[in-house]
This record gives structure tokens, C-alpha cells and sequence, in this order.
């Protein structure tokens, strides 16, 4: 309203000068009053000292830097643009006629030949260093005549803030320490530094105009923001570089070991990027094997036409955890068989709980007995042998001496209610593309065992023949609760290579799967490592263990399905997991679609029928 009657008495021709004063007067008075974009955005107060200045309650300390060595690499900034500090960084960019620069040039290379005239002259040994400084000068004039090179003046600032000057020296030494690794110096910006605090605001003003000549080339390297590029001739796709839209094509087989975990919560998408490998991975030739524990994987096997065996207590699938493989050129027979009672000791274990430390030198010793009464031993043919079963294990458990309460606790997976699962022979044959063994049928308590049984045998044809193969185990945190089981799974980890496989584990619960003493090392036993989106309870830890930045940290925390980060060795990209509509039909875990697709060959089968 006062603007208004301002505006009612602005001055005019016919208004006497006193009156013009006033109204001068009253709008100056109005204009103090008005709130700005300043007002709003400057600091309480603002102090200026030597080395340093103080933002309110923070304290700011600019560094420069003032030379570079005469060769630059890629991604040199991005360890300090990735430091867990609160900074501010600036980097101006001037250019230089290129006329002005080659007439420069040429007097440098006029000097420099003179220098070597003269020294040839007095019979000096020749200066290499003179020869590359010609070499170098008479490079860049091409390149600059060519119009392939640009010349400019590269100034580069980084203000870092802290609470006291302790801190802010701290910080700065650890810049410094980083970039002199690459022989690049810097220096704080004493007696400058309000200029240097202005240089690194938003305000696009180089008030410190500390510049150093630079050529397109070396000036590119600086550029902060630079993805890693997981881009090769061989391998499958796996998904989109989210940070240059490039495809990221990748060998896991290529790698020290083609070992894969997959971290992610539940329904970000784990299961559907695990299938949609497994279904690329089959068209480049890789057997896969999978434990399925949800029958999440029954359609996509019945649509490659591959082996589906449902374990359960009830399956007409029978597996025999004394089976052996046969023996191959570069194992004996006792190795072999020392190997297979150090595995079923290990399921043993996980099928009766907690024992004593003499029952198992007992069951040790129960299960050679057994193996022997089949005439089982190192020199033996596995090959023509009749493996025993778990009943052949209670018989001679109950003619060992303190062995009666093993026999008793054996007895339910011999005549009770678990008679079904582990006393038979072996009747499953694997020769397929795609074998896949499901769970999901199988009691909570008995799913570990069910894993462990499983991956033994497996594993034992895996030691048979060698092949190209994956191996993934879903919800692989269910064995990791057990110590033999999940020993089981880091031994799988870390010999799976020599026979030319490579292992996925997927689990969804990583506080269980870290939280095991083998869980790590079976992380670190992986060149591959894929983090799809996470649940804040598990954030801190998924971070601590692969020493995540806060932007990666949010990443994961906001990422939509499908989207996450994929680790290949010491390269990381931020990916989108990406498949065609064919792919989809066949992979799908959406309910929805499940539905849809049953109820269309339904129809089909009517029509069929019809």
C-alpha cells in the first residue's frame, strides 16, 4: 500500500523541488526496508584472517594449485572430488588466441635451439631434457596449427571448511598428500584468502587469477565427473551405465575368479537380474545351476526346456549324500574320499545341532567305517562302487562304542519323518543346459540341510567334469546361520575356479550374510559384486564393507528396481538392469504377469485341445 502512494507521488514537472525531495527521501527509506537475495543468503558474520576466514561458527580455508607435472591422467580429481569433506571447488577455464600462443611458441623453439646449438659447439653431452622441451613445444605447434589443440589458462581452487584450525589443517594436508602422489602442488591462499572464499562461490569471478598454460588434452584429464567404462568384445549384457547411457558388456569369466554376490532388498530386482544373466549366459554356451528356494526360477526353466528337481520330503527326487565323484587325472582317491567324510561330517552337523567335540572325532570315524564296509577305499574304482546311504551310517553308529545317541538322532532321517529326503540312492540325472533344484516345498527347519545336500552334490559332479558353468544359490544367507554350511559354501567360493565355475550367491538379508565370519570372505572372494537397492537397517553395513561413498550410499537408499551399483574388480558403475520384451515374458516375477502368462496358455491348451 505505501508503494502505491509512493506511486501516486512520484515526481512530475509541476511537483516544487521540496516536495520532489520528500518523496526522494521516503523511497530511499522504503527501498532499506525491502528484504534481498542477500540479505537472505549472507552470514551472520563474516571475519577475515590471514590463513584463514570465519563463517559464522565455520572456519574456510582456500588452496590453489600451482603446477603440474608434464603428464596427466585420466580421473586424477575424482579422489578428491569423492572425499568424505564439506569443500567447495572451483575451476575457471580461460581461453588463449591461438595466434598469440604460436608466436610465443616460436620464440620458445627458437631459444631452445639455440641452447643445443651452443652446446653441441662446446662438445657438452646432449640434454634430454632440451630434446623432449623441442620435442613437446614442436608437437603442440602442429597441433594447435591443426586446430586439434585449443591453448588456455587453467585455474583450479578448493576452499574446505571445518570447525576449528586443527581440522582445517588436517583436510588440507590430506589434499595436499593426494595430489603431490601425482606431482601436482598446491598452496593455501595466504593473505588471499577472501579472494579465494569469492573465487569458489557460485559467482562465476576468478578473484585470485592464479592460472597455469594448458592445452585441450592435459586440460580434459581434469574433468571431475568420469564413470568407469565396462565395455568389452566379450561377454553378456547386464545392463545400462546409468552415468554415460553406454552398455555394460562384461566377461565375469575374465576376471582372477568369475565369483558374483548379489546384495539387495527385498523386491529391488535381484532375482530378475540373476535370470535374465542365466538366460544370456545359456545362449553364449555357460551351463547354469541354480538352488532354487521360492520357485522363482520353474518358469524360465520349463521355457529353455531345462531339468526342474523339486527336493522335498515327499519328492520322487532322491539324492545320496555319500555319492563320489570318480577320479581325475590330477586328484587321488584319498584326497577324494577324505574330501567326501569331511563334507557329510559337515552335514551332519547341520542336520543334528550342536555336538560335542567327541562325538564328532566319533562320527569322523563312523563315516570311513562306512564307506569301507562297501569296500569303499583310496585305491577302489568310485566309478563301479555302490555308495552307502544314511542307513548303512545308523548301523554302524550303533555298533560304535558312546555312539548310540548319534544312531537315536540319525534315526529320524532313517526311519522317521525324514525318512524320504536323505536315505536313498541317487535317481536324478544332470545333462542340461539349465538344471535347477528346488526348496520351496521343503520344511523351514530342514532348508539348510536341503542347501548344504544339494550344493555336496554338485559339487561333486562339478569335480567330475570340467565345464563352463555358473552356480547360483539363492537366499544364500539360510546357510550362513549354519558354520558348516556356510564353510561349505567359502570352500565352494574359492575353489570353484580351478574347475572353471564361477559362483552367485544372492541374499536379500545382508546383516545375516555379513554377519557370519565367513560372510565377508566370500564377498572378497568375488571380482564381481552387484548392489541393487538397499534398506536403511542394512545401509551402514553394506558401506563399511565396500568402503561406499555418501553419493553411492544415497544411491542405493533411492534407486528404483533394477537400478543399483555393479563392481567389476577395482572399476564400479552405476547400473540399470535392462531387458527386451521377450526376455521380460520369460523372467518376470511380478504375480501379475505370472498370471497372465498362465492364463494365456491355458487358453492356448483349449484351443489345442478344441
Amino acid at each position: 500500500m505505501f508503494k502505491n502512494l509512493l506511486s501516486k507521488n512520484k515526481p512530475n514537472k509541476k511537483t516544487n523541488p521540496e516536495n520532489q525531495k520528500g518523496v526522494l527521501e521516503s523511497e530511499k527509506i522504503y527501498q532499506k526496508g525491502m528484504a534481498t537475495v542477500k540479505d537472505i543468503i549472507a552470514p551472520a558474520s563474516f571475519k577475515i584472517n590471514v590463513d584463514h576466514i570465519k563463517v559464522n561458527k565455520k572456519l574456510a580455508s582456500t588452496l590453489f594449485i600451482y603446477t603440474y607435472p608434464r603428464y596427466l591422467q585420466t580421473n586424477w580429481l575424482s579422489p578428491i572430488i569423492n572425499m568424505d569433506v564439506t569443500f567447495d571447488l572451483a575451476i575457471f577455464i580461460h581461453p588463449i588466441g591461438t595466434a598469440e600462443i604460436l608466436k610465443n611458441l616460436k620464440k620458445t623453439v627458437t631459444q631452445i635451439q639455440s641452447r643445443v646449438s651452443m652446446e653441441e659447439e662446446k662438445g657438452m653431452v646432449r640434454d634430454p631434457m632440451l630434446e623432449t622441451a623441442y620435442q613437446d613445444v614442436e608437437s603442440l605447434r602442429d597441433d594447435l596449427m591443426q586446430g586439434t589443440e585449443h591453448f588456455f589458462q587453467f585455474g583450479l581452487y578448493i576452499t574446505v571448511y571445518a570447525d576449528n584450525k586443527k581440522d582445517i589443517a588436517q583436510v588440507e594436508t590430506k589434499i595436499e598428500s593426494m595430489l603431490e602422489t601425482k606431482l601436482i602442488y598446491a598452496k593455501p591462499a595466504t593473505m588471499q584468502m577472501d579472494d579465494g572464499f569469492v573465487s569458489t562461490l557460485p559467482l562465476g569471478s576468478d578473484r585470485l587469477s592464479v592460472g597455469n598454460n594448458m592445452n585441450t588434452s592435459p586440460l580434459s584429464t581434469a574433468f571431475p565427473f568420469v564413470s568407469s567404462d565396462l565395455t568389452s568384445n566379450q561377454g553378456i549384457l547386464y545392463g545400462i551405465n546409468r552415468h554415460n547411457n553406454s552398455l555394460i558388456l562384461f566377461d565375469r569369466f575374465s576376471m582372477e575368479n568369475a565369483n558374483v554376490v548379489i546384495f539387495a532388498k527385498s523386491g529391488a530386482g535381484k532375482s530378475y537380474a540373476v535370470k535374465l544373466e542365466i538366460l544370456r549366459s545359456l545362449m553364449m554356451g555357460t551351463e547354469v545351476i541354480t538352488i532354487d528356494p521360492e520357485d522363482e526360477y520353474k518358469h524360465l526353466c520349463e521355457t529353455v526346456g531345462g531339468t526342474f528337481i523339486r527336493i522335498s520330503l515327499s519328492s520322487k527326487h532322491h539324492i545320496n549324500p555319500f555319492d563320489l565323484p570318480p577320479v581325475t587325472g590330477d586328484e587321488s582317491g584319498a584326497d577324494i574320499l577324505r574330501s567326501a567324510v569331511t563334507n557329510i561330517a559337515g552335514l551332519l552337523k547341520v542336520m543334528l545341532g550342536n555336538i560335542t567335540a567327541k562325538e564328532d572325532a566319533i562320527l569322523d570315524k563312523a563315516i570311513a567305517e562306512t564307506y569301507a564296509i562297501k569296500d569303499i577305499t583310496p585305491d577302489a574304482d568310485f566309478a563301479k562302487m555302490t555308495p552307502p546311504t544314511m542307513q548303512d551310517l545308523e548301523t554302524v553308529l550303533e555298533s560304535m562304542e558312546g555312539a548310540k545317541d548319534l544312531a537315536i538322532k540319525i534315526k529320524k532321517y532313517t526311519e522317521g519323518s525324514f525318512a524320504g529326503f536323505l536315505n536313498h540312492h541317487t535317481n536324478i540325472e544332470i545333462e542340461n543346459e539349465l538344471i535347477v533344484f528346488n526348496i520351496r516345498d521343503m520344511e523351514e527347519e530342514l532348508r539348510p540341510v536341503a542347501m548344504y545336500l544339494v550344493l555336496h552334490h554338485i559339487w561333486t559332479l562339478i569335480r567330475a567334469k570340467r565345464k563352463k558353468r555358473i552356480l547360483v544359490v539363492d537366499e544364500a544367507w539360510w546357510m550362513m546361520q549354519h558354520e558348516d554350511a556356510a564353510s561349505f559354501l567359502f570352500a565352494i567360493a574359492k575353489r570353484c575356479r580351478k574347475y572353471y565355475m564361477g559362483l552367485t550367491t544372492i541374499t536379500q538379508d545382508v546383516t545375516d550374510f555379513l554377519g557370519s565370519r565367513y560372510g565377508k570372505p566370500i564377498v572378497t572372494n568375488s571380482s564381481v559384486q552387484l548392489l541393487l537397492k538397499q534398506s536403511p537397517a542394512a545401509i551402514k553395513m553394506v558401506v563399511e564393507t565396500f568402503f561406499l561413498t555418501d553419493e553411492e550410499k544415497f544411491l542405493l537408499l533411492e534407486s528404483n528396481v533394477g537400478e543399483g551399483i555393479f563392481f567389476a574388480g577395482s572399476k564400479r558403475a552405476a547400473i540399470k538392469i535392462v531387458a527386451s520384451y521377450s526376455e521380460d515374458q520369460v523372467i518376470t516375477s511380478d504375480p501379475a504377469q505370472l498370471m497372465e502368462i498362465e492364463k494365456a496358455k491355458q487358453e492356448l491348451a483349449e484351443e489345442v485341445a478344441g
